[in-house]
């Protein structure tokens, strides 16, 4: 049963690549439609996998374990790029509405989101 639930990791990890592919190229056709392959993916991973306690503690696991992270973390560039992107709409949009005399100044702060201050505020708020 591990064999298979690697290979199933594996098959996910190839189609992270591609939806991040898709997000940067602004795919949005192609994205969705890995959307389907992706959920089939993580509930057949969800029926292959052991117990949290085994995944951590048997060694017969720790190829599946690292498959694993390595999909997490695709997983949260993923959803990194789409938040930018998001951002980068909302921003857009807000700056249509408002116009140019109210648009807000962007900043990003530590976690790299964008953090936005009215031009009224002081530099040591920024």
């Amino acid at each position: 049963m591990s064999e298979r639930a690697l290979t199933v990791s594996d098959q996910l990890v190839q189609l992270l690549a591609l939806e991040f592919e898709s997000l940067k190229s602004q795919d949005l056709d192609r994205f969705e439609s890995l959307q389907p392959g992706k959920n089939d993916l993580l509930s057949e991973l969800s029926a292959l996998c052991p117990s949290p306690e085994d995944l951590q503690n048997l060694p017969e696991w720790d190829a599946l374990r690292e498959s694993l992270i390595q999909c997490r973390d695709m997983h949260r560039r993923n959803a990194v790029l789409i938040e930018r992107k998001l951002d980068t709409i909302r921003g857009a949009l807000h700056s249509l509405q408002v116009g140019e005399s109210g648009s807000p100044v962007e900043v990003y702060d530590r976690l790299g989101q964008v953090a936005r201050f009215s031009k009224g505020r002081g530099y040591q708020e920024v």
